[in-house]
């Protein structure tokens, strides 16, 4: 697949299962990438340095089992810095995809987002769940999504999203204070060591 193939017309990164008509009016899952699935590892681009934060691969497995939606989001900020191009990220994605599969687990959507420092598609803004809700008929009203950052929260808020989880592996620890202000009455916030603690959010979605 060329390169063309993989971008819109904003110049995100769009790769989807060529059937998602199953999801149609379903709440999804929206997980970030890095510090969520795999180690942050700070502009990963390389498949020696990719490793996956244990309990992801079951956590997204026992999801695709209960028909979810599994829809991975990331800033790659790298990308529209210079640090790496578009072939390393798909090559990189293409392998945690292996690892996934290996373990009989699978994401449904991946959008990726180059753009630095500000964009609509950026999280903290909205404009990759807006898209990812595009492409599969998502119902985001009673999505989640989890994140190690307090802009993925703020980003799934900002979509409308139910509510959402800051893991404490990657940059979580850092952000606790404030992922906790991001709570309102229609926007719940809770936190857990890993995505591995997370399951009780499938019960929501399932």
């Amino acid at each position: 697949m060329s390169q063309g193939e993989y971008l819109d017309a904003d110049g995100v990164s769009r790769e989807a299962d060529p059937d998602l008509s199953w999801a149609d009016g379903r709440p999804a899952l929206f997980l970030d990438r890095d510090g969520v699935v795999v180690e942050d590892t700070d502009y990963l681009h390389c498949i020696a340095d990719v490793a996956m934060i244990p309990g992801a691969a079951a956590f997204i497995r026992e999801a695709n089992s209960r028909a979810i939606p599994v829809v991975m989001l990331s800033n790659q900020a790298g990308i529209g810095r210079g640090y790496f191009g578009w072939p390393e990220f798909h090559t990189v994605q293409r392998f945690i995809a292996a690892r996934l599969m290996d373990a009989g687990a699978k994401l449904n959507i991946v959008l990726a987002c180059p753009h630095y420092p500000r964009h609509r598609d950026r999280k903290p803004e909205p404009g990759m769940f807006w898209k990812a809700a595009k492409m599969g008929r998502l119902d985001l009203r009673r999505s989640w999504v989890i994140g190690d950052k307090a802009s993925d929260l703020e980003a799934g808020r900002a979509a409308g999203l139910a509510g959402g989880i800051l893991v404490l592996t990657g940059h979580g620890l850092d952000h606790r204070e404030s992922a906790e202000a991001l709570r309102t009455p229609s926007f719940e916030v809770r936190e857990e060591p890993s995505i591995a603690n997370a399951g009780y959010v499938l019960d929501y979605l399932g």
